[in-house]
């Protein structure tokens, strides 16, 4: 891999492409902070390079896994999938500015465990800062929704996706179309499918967001999350889809399935209420729905020890280890959650 001359450049050799990096992310509007957690991993990266006489268009796959490999005992293994996701934007973005021919990190993330991910620079949030993040929240909407990212980590597209059926819960309306046989047997649970595709039509209704997950989960909710969607259900209006969206929308679309622009401005709402989100800040200093899946992760991961459990919440797993988990549900995966979930109500 060579540098080439930036397109825009008009055939300008980039002599720093770290420093051309960091210039663009700040022109972009990243904070200082997020700037000086890009600089640090890559001018170590840069440094290990020179170690070995090489630069960093000329590092290939094997050189970045060699990196990754030699960071792993002395960093916590969150911070070696943080630091490989640094380089896979840096180099992303330089191919696509045309100054580097290709992406030597983007086989390194095949072949690593990135899904648990805590940028050098991201916001911590205790779980009694969230508790009193949430308790500022009082319309029964966006407290369902904070709710139901905060307590099952699904992506902001995934909650939208959630239909009527989608939701098993006892004491809830009753609902003609709330019956999904994957949940025959769990009660107060939330079945998340795959197979939800945006401009794709699932359950009669063309959908505007996908489902990221490989494969379907079955989400246990505790109590406090079963009250939260309780009282949503019991002002939500009538929907306008037959398909029974489970959050729709109580302002200009009264009744409309949300969209993951509607999850995302609440949050940033409450969140810029709370000084937890800035105009200009990135994603490791502002709180938005993916913040919420993170947080969901490292707490769950660090409360349970069990890597599979989280995994499978998360819907990041192969069918085999879905298996393990789906055959003995009610003791692996129910237990497991409820003994070990943070209260946030």
């Amino acid at each position: 891999m060579s540098p080439n001359a930036d397109a825009e450049d008009a055939g300008e050799t980039v002599e720093d492409p770290v420093e051309y990096f960091l210039e663009d992310i700040t022109y972009q509007g990243k904070t200082p902070r997020t700037r000086e957690a890009y600089g640090r991993v890559l001018r170590e990266f840069e440094s290990y390079l020179e170690s070995r006489e090489l630069t960093l268009a000329e590092a290939n796959h094997r050189d970045c896994m060699a990196y990754v490999h030699q960071l792993r005992g002395d960093v916590a293994p969150s911070t070696v999938a943080s630091y490989a996701s640094y380089l896979h934007r840096f180099y992303d973005y330089m191919r696509q500015v045309g100054v580097f021919e290709d992406n030597p990190m983007t086989l390194v993330l095949e072949e690593i465990d990135e899904s648990i991910n805590t940028d050098p620079a991201r916001r911590d949030v205790s779980v009694p800062e969230m508790r009193r993040f949430v308790a500022t929240i009082t319309h029964p909407l966006d407290r369902a929704i904070v709710g139901t990212l905060l307590k099952t980590g699904i992506r902001a597209g995934e909650l939208c996706n959630l239909d009527r059926r989608d939701l098993a819960l006892s004491g809830a309306p009753d609902d003609p179309d709330s019956s999904r046989a994957a949940l025959d047997g769990r009660p107060d649970s939330i079945y998340v499918p795959p197979e939800p595709t945006v401009e794709s039509a699932y359950n009669g209704e063309v959908r505007t967001a996908s489902n990221k997950r490989q494969r379907a989960t079955t989400i246990p909710v505790d109590e406090e999350l079963a009250v939260t969607l309780r009282r949503w259900l019991a002002i939500r209006p009538d929907p306008r889809s037959s398909a029974s969206p489970l959050f729709c929308s109580t302002a200009d679309t009264w009744g409309g399935r949300l969209t993951t622009d509607m999850v995302h401005h609440v949050v940033e709402g409450h969140a810029r209420d709370f000084g937890w989100y800035e105009t200009g800040g990135g994603r490791e200093e502002n709180v938005t729905p993916h913040y919420f899946r993170h947080f969901f992760t490292t707490r769950l991961r660090d409360r349970t020890g069990d890597r599979g459990v989280v995994k499978y919440l998360r819907g990041d797993v192969a069918q085999d280890v879905i298996d393990t988990y789906t055959h003995d549900w009610g003791t692996r995966v129910r237990e497991v959650y409820e003994e070990n979930v943070y209260r946030l109500f």
